[in-house]
């Protein structure tokens, strides 16, 4: 248990490096319940060439103690022929945490989470890339023919009906990521492009979103364009999701990563990242501005055996995410030194430093997914219980 701790702390530190936790505030809490289930909605008509669906999901508030939904929008993709891997819910076995999505050349995981429109549980079934430009699945999206030529129809047969929010723990989906996912989660990635950042503060301030409020059934349940919330084509959820939260006590259901406390409760309580970056506005720009590695605190499973074999692997890990950190941390000065011999201007050197950031952001996404699979491989299989004895005549 002290294992699993360590490396869900561990865990919580990197991704937190991610992204800036005014922004994404529900990133490295743990939350006590699950949200709620997936509502069902309609598509928007999506509103022009190279807009590529990002489906719906409910995030967390922690300063209104609240789920919130966050509408499914069109969003332009950041990249020619980078493709959304949505981020998801999660049991963690003492709580609930999300992973962020990402943008990247392939679909990762993501929970196996039956989002709808294209996002079945595993890859994506919406469209494709060809060259520069992007194809749309006429059969499970919805676009004007008139309007976008790119389009080709292949059918899906989705099976999946359930509309569970979260992956893992009682109620959720029991999923594991492939190892296509894994090699994905591995490629280079961009976090969410700024307009996804405003969609989801906008939908954060509106607490018609909030799941106490609509007992979700979210009025706004997707959007044509991000954070546009009063457009004609926004829809509304034809059918609400169950919502089962706890009474409320006196202390609240999850707890911030970014108040540099590490906190842990019983019960009706949360785990927050230990973390001594947590007060940032923005992620660290360079390698050297992240924190150190904390190494897990040793295996113990009762079986000797498996905990030197988990041991290794964690240490195995480390090592080589260390030597990641350590090249690109003489890539990045290199790149200073440089820059000063060469007298660069301050427009290359803004350039410089948007590039050292993406770099910093993605080698700490890199690393936590990877310490999280890792953790996922080594939670030991489910105990088979032995028949009984049949009854001597």
């Amino acid at each position: 248990m002290r294992t699993k701790l360590s490396i869900r702390s561990l865990l919580f530190a990197l991704i937190m490096l991610i992204t800036p936790a005014a922004s994404y505030s529900q990133v490295g809490i743990v939350v006590s319940f699950g949200p709620p289930e997936l509502p069902v909605y309609d598509q928007p008509l999506c509103p022009g060439d190279g807009y590529i669906w990002t489906p719906g999901y409910w995030s967390w508030d922690a300063d209104a103690d609240d789920y919130y939904w966050v509408p499914g929008t069109w969003v332009l993709a950041p990249e020619v022929g980078f493709l959304w891997t949505p981020g998801y819910w999660a049991w963690g076995g003492n709580g609930f945490l999300f992973t962020e999505g990402y943008w990247g050349p392939l679909v990762g995981f993501y929970g196996g989470i039956n989002y709808g429109f294209g996002y079945f549980g595993h890859g994506f079934e919406g469209g494709r890339w060809d060259h520069d430009h992007f194809f749309y699945n006429r059969a499970v999206t919805h676009v004007d023919v008139t309007v976008i030529h790119n389009v080709y129809e292949t059918r899906v047969t989705n099976v999946t009906t359930s509309r569970a929010s979260f992956n893992g723990g009682n109620g959720g989906v029991n999923e594991r990521a492939t190892p296509q996912e894994e090699a994905a989660g591995r490629e280079r990635h961009m976090p969410p492009a700024s307009a996804q950042v405003e969609h989801v503060q906008a939908a954060r301030s509106n607490t018609a979103l909030r799941a106490s409020t609509n007992h979700g059934k979210p009025p706004i349940a997707a959007t044509p364009r991000p954070a546009d919330f009063t457009a004609s084509g926004v829809v509304t959820a034809k059918e609400g999701g169950r919502y089962n939260p706890p009474p409320k006590a006196g202390n609240t259901a999850a707890t911030r990563t970014d108040n540099g406390a590490a906190a842990r409760a019983e019960n009706n309580a949360a785990t927050g990242a230990e973390n001594n970056n947590a007060g940032r506005s923005t992620p660290p720009s360079h390698v050297k501005d992240l924190p150190t590695y904390q190494r897990p605190a040793p295996a113990n499973t009762g079986n000797p055996n498996v905990d030197k074999k988990y041991q290794q692997q964690q240490d195995k890990l480390v090592q080589k995410q260390q030597q990641e950190r350590q090249k690109l941390q003489q890539q990045q000065e290199q790149d200073h030194q440089r820059a000063a011999s060469q007298n660069a201007n301050e427009v290359k050197k803004q350039q410089m430093e948007q590039q050292h950031q993406q770099q910093t952001q993605q080698l700490s996404q890199r690393h936590a997914q990877q310490q999280q699979q890792l953790q996922q491989r080594q939670q030991p299989p489910p105990q088979s219980h032995a028949a009984a004895p049949k009854a001597k005549p």
